[in-house]
Order: C-alpha cells, then structure tokens, then sequence
C-alpha cells in the first residue's frame, strides 16, 4: 500500500502536522478545511454563508490537486460551531455536492482559528 501525500497552494496550508489529503487505494481522505484564505492565509469570510463557501472551495481545490473532484466525494464529515446556522449551511452545501455524498453533520463547541464551519472529505480518485 502507497500513501501519496496531496499539496497544493490553492488551497490553505495544514496549521498542524498533517497533510492536506492522502491518496492510497483509489481514495481520497481530504483533511478538514476551515475558511482560510489560501493567499491571505487569515480568516476573511464572516457569514455561514461565506465561510462555507470558501471552505468548498478550499476543498474542491485540494480534491482537484489529488485528481478528483466534489463530484466524486463519497463522504463529509461536516462540522458547525452552531446548530443555527444548519439551514444556511444546506443551502451553500446543496449548491457543490449535488451528488448528496454520505454525511456527518454535527456541533462543535470551538473550531480552529474560531470559524464557523469545517469539513472533512472522502473521495473516489
């Protein structure tokens, strides 16, 4: 079994010490990504709504970097630091993954950097 460590510049840098994705096996593990800016690097969006955009697009660009996609997500594991913003969070997600992967969509007290939202993927390569 290979791992292949997936990076790219269009999207945030790992605060941590993790990868951004890991490719092995025909699948995609994309590690959480927060509203980060990928130039900037800081936090611009201050809305559900512009977070979780950007956030999909922090997403979408590590997914293409691996050669894969939004399309071929099979999971999410999504994470919001309010239950209130649920439903404004649906609509800018339902916008993206039109293909309705499997989710986890839960709370979390605190969040990196003290985001809104975060979301983790799987994906077919």
């Amino acid at each position: 079994m290979t791992l292949e460590k997936i990076e790219t510049v269009n999207a945030p840098k790992a605060i941590g010490p993790y990868t951004q994705a890991i490719k092995v096996n025909g699948l995609i593990f994309a590690s959480g990504q927060i509203a980060l800016h990928p130039i900037s690097n800081t936090v611009e969006a201050t809305t559900i709504e512009t977070q979780t955009e950007q956030v999909i697009q922090n997403l979408k660009a590590v997914l293409d970097a691996a050669g894969s996609s939004l399309e071929k997500t099979v999971k999410t594991t999504c994470f919001l630091k309010n239950m209130s913003d649920f439903a404004a969070f649906n609509e800018i997600y339902a916008k993206y993954f039109t293909g309705k992967p499997a989710r986890s969509c839960v709370a979390a007290k605190e969040l990196p950097k003290d985001v809104l939202v975060e979301i983790d993927a799987i994906a077919e390569a």
